[in-house]
């Protein structure tokens, strides 16, 4: 039996997107790894065919994600993380792609937190009665608007070649 996916508002033309390639090498995974989460259910993009297209807030996700992966985390885990992310983080992933604050991720796989202010970051390591892990959700962010824009600069590579500068195929 087949799941039906879940329907996402649709998203602005002007929206960046990104197919699973793309998405792979900005956040460390592979395209197998995409595949495994898309079929799970864990972040499901867009559909275009075959290709799946990713929305920047999906990006961030995903970098979270393959962070708190490395680090050791269950998919379990994980998956109570991005409930978390998905719910509190609208507004404060709006307010971190406009880079008008530093958005930390904190949690012991339990207690999640998500926090802009340095003084309460270092509160809650204090005061952490287990290991707490950080994620710097701008970091990822950044991580991602770098790539795009240096996406963006980069020539096409039919621009870059010329016609004289191909070797002509001897046959």
């Amino acid at each position: 039996m087949l799941k039906a996916r879940k329907t996402r508002p649709a998203s602005s033309p002007e929206a960046p997107s990104y197919n699973s390639s793309d998405v792979a090498r900005i956040c460390g995974v592979s395209l197998r790894q995409l595949q495994w989460w898309d079929e799970r259910n864990v972040v499901s993009p867009r559909q275009d065919g075959h290709k799946r297209i990713y929305m920047a807030e999906e990006v961030v996700e995903i970098s979270v994600i393959a962070e708190l992966r490395r680090k050791g985390f269950s998919l379990q885990k994980i998956r109570r993380v991005l409930r978390f992310l998905q719910k509190d983080m609208g507004k404060r992933l709006s307010e971190a792609l406009a880079g008008s604050a530093d958005v930390h991720l904190l949690t012991d796989g339990k207690s999640i937190f998500l926090e802009e202010a340095p003084n309460r970051i270092i509160d809650l390591l204090k005061n952490a009665r287990q290991p707490m892990f950080l994620v710097c959700v701008t970091d990822q962010v950044r991580r991602l608007t770098a790539t795009a824009t240096a996406a963006e600069r980069k020539p096409a590579r039919s621009e870059t070649v010329s016609p004289a500068g191909r070797k002509a195929r001897v046959g």
